[in-house]
């Protein structure tokens, strides 16, 4: 693998770095505080084409692809973790139709999203169904040139402010052969968002219930075949999780430059935090894991650039989600343990690091479900080390 970075890469990476540091880190606090949607730094990423990177050139994006948006992602989530969602957002709601949809619907809903004009997000997880995708109980009935889509989705990032939505209700009995995937616009008769939650972290970007009660979803707006979704939603979830992956590797080099910062500054018997000896270890531990998940991140997200990210890459995917966003926890959980008494008062923002960082090893599989993919790769001989 070329471990450099190329123009492009560098030009996209250093951009998203001056957005995240004039116009994301002064807002930060104010988003965590308020909770409340930042439709205008959506539009400042839009006029960069941040919100493309993953779209196609011939639809409008700059086709830059996963490596570039997992460096716009990292750089902003130094900052904010929930702006760094936003641009996460942008490619989890694209994907099914990126993989999925026919030229008519990617020419549909692909420029809009790219340029921000429209905003999507991504419908799978049910109240019943987290883990268990293939589970789902959302049912899309066949009626004419229609189909009827009734179904619950729950703790959808952006649901509230969406436009449209890649939407999974299964069109047969059960399995995962069952299940198709939709577009489904958010005016739709019959599409609702009765609640967004309370939750811990990540405030800037809400989380709702999606709520499809006879919605009428036109059949030109099914994504490939009947009963071939699930594979869409997996695809999707595989190409994604590097992007995960650099939220977390961007949340850590944040907290720990922060703390760093501090503890050059902050004296104690008699010389400076830095200077002390269990400081040090817990920096170096700190860089050590961020250099790793570094390699880790670019490396996946180079993976699904070059197309590899069917099920037997998956594991490689897995692997750089889940020791990244681990990574951001453990990080910054120390950078809080550097400050002491004062990392833990929202005077800085190590405790909103700390918060938004739990959602990482949760979000678009748990690290529990990334270890199955893991070691059951491990035990087909997919991943050998003899």
């Amino acid at each position: 693998m070329d471990y450099e970075l190329s123009d492009a890469h560098k030009l996209i990476r250093d951009t998203a770095k001056r957005i995240a540091r004039e116009k994301v880190a002064p807002r930060s606090a104010e988003l965590d505080e308020s909770g409340e949607y930042p439709e205008d730094l959506f539009q400042v990423f839009a006029e960069a084409g941040l919100l493309g990177l993953t779209i196609p050139e011939k639809y409008g994006g700059s086709g830059a692809g996963f490596l570039a948006l997992a460096l716009a992602v990292e750089e902003t989530a130094k900052y904010d973790n929930a702006c760094s969602l936003i641009l996460l957002l942008s490619a989890l709601s694209t994907q099914p139709i990126n993989l999925g949809g026919s030229e008519e619907q990617k020419q549909q809903w692909l420029p809009k999203s790219a340029s921000g004009a429209i905003k999507g997000a991504f419908c799978l997880t049910e109240p019943n169904t987290g883990s268990d995708a293939a589970a789902l109980e959302s049912r899309a009935r066949r009626d004419g040139d229609d189909y009827v889509i009734n179904g619950e989705k729950v703790y959808i990032s952006g649901g509230s402010v969406a436009d449209f939505v890649s939407f999974f209700a299964k069109t047969a009995e059960d399995g995962a052969s069952a299940i198709s995937a939709f577009v489904v616009s958010t005016d739709s008769p019959g599409y609702s968002v009765p609640r967004c939650d309370r939750k811990m972290g990540v405030l800037g970007v809400p989380t709702a219930n999606i709520l499809l009660q006879d919605c009428r979803v036109s059949a030109a707006n099914r994504l490939g075949e009947e009963n071939r979704g699930f594979k869409t939603a997996m695809l999707t979830l595989n190409t994604c999780r590097p992007v995960v992956g650099a939220r977390g590797l961007g949340l850590a080099e944040g907290a720990i430059a922060y703390a760093l910062d501090f503890a050059k500054e902050r004296k104690t018997f008699g010389k400076a935090l830095v200077d002390h000896q269990a400081i040090q270890f817990m920096l170096a531990d700190a860089a050590i894991g961020i250099e790793a998940a570094r390699h880790l991140v670019y490396y996946a997200a180079d993976l699904v650039d070059q197309g590899k990210y069917e099920r037997q890459y998956a594991p490689h995917l897995s692997i750089a989600k889940t020791f990244a966003t681990e990574l951001a926890n453990k990080v910054a959980s120390d950078a809080i343990q550097i400050l002491g008494a004062q990392g833990y008062m929202k005077d800085h923002p190590l405790e909103r690091h700390y918060r938004d960082a739990r959602q990482l090893m949760i979000v678009e599989g748990t690290s529990q479900i990334q270890r199955l993919v893991i070691a059951r790769a491990m035990i087909q001989g997919e991943i050998g080390y003899w």
